[in-house]
C-alpha cells in the first residue's frame, strides 16, 4: 500500500521549526521567516538572546537583519513575517520600520504583545507604516510549546 504524500510544510510550520530548535538551544522557544511576495524563504531565525548575550536577538528581529542583509536595504516592502508569537513592543517597531506588508503569528501574547495587546504598536498615530495583521495561526501549538517550556524551567 502506498503511503498519502505529505503536505509541504508551510511557512507557519518553518517558523515553528525554528522555534523548536530555539527550545532546544535552552532559548524560549519563539521562530520567525521572512517571505518575499513570490513566496520564497527569505530569512529565517529563532530566539538567540542567551546564546548571543543580546536581550534584542529576538527571532523577529533576527530573521529582519538576515532578510534586509540579503536583499542590501532596510526596507522589505512586500515581504511578510510569519512569527510562532505576537511580537513584542520592540520586534513591532522594527516589523514597522522594515516596512514588512504582513504580520502572521501564532499565539497572543498578553503579558508582551504589542500588535493586539500592550502599547498597540500599528495602532499609534506615531506609527508611519502599519503592516495587515493575521493571528491565531497555530495558536494551540504554538502555546503549548511554551507552557512546555516554562515548566520544564520551573521543576
Amino acid at each position: 500500500m502506498t503511503e498519502a504524500p505529505k503536505p509541504a510544510p508551510t511557512f507557519m510550520d518553518l517558523a515553528f521549526a525554528e522555534a523548536e530548535a530555539a527550545g532546544l538551544r535552552g532559548e524560549v522557544p519563539i521562530g520567525a521567516v521572512i517571505v518575499d511576495g513570490a513566496g520564497t524563504l527569505i530569512a529565517a531565525a529563532g530566539n538567540r538572546t542567551l546564546e548571543l548575550r543580546d536581550p534584542t536577538a529576538h527571532a523577529e528581529l533576527l530573521a529582519i537583519r538576515e532578510a534586509c542583509a540579503r536583499f542590501g536595504s532596510e526596507r522589505l516592502t512586500g515581504c511578510d513575517i510569519y512569527v510562532t508569537l505576537e511580537p513584542c513592543p520592540m520586534c513591532a517597531t522594527a516589523i514597522s520600520f522594515a516596512r514588512l506588508r504582513r504580520v502572521y503569528f501564532a499565539a497572543p501574547d498578553e503579558k508582551g504583545g504589542g500588535v493586539e495587546h500592550g502599547p498597540r504598536i500599528f495602532a499609534q498615530s506615531t506609527c508611519h507604516h502599519r503592516p495587515d495583521v493575521y493571528g491565531g495561526i497555530g495558536e494551540r501549538r504554538a502555546a503549548d510549546m511554551l507552557r512546555d517550556f516554562f515548566a520544564l524551567r520551573r521543576n
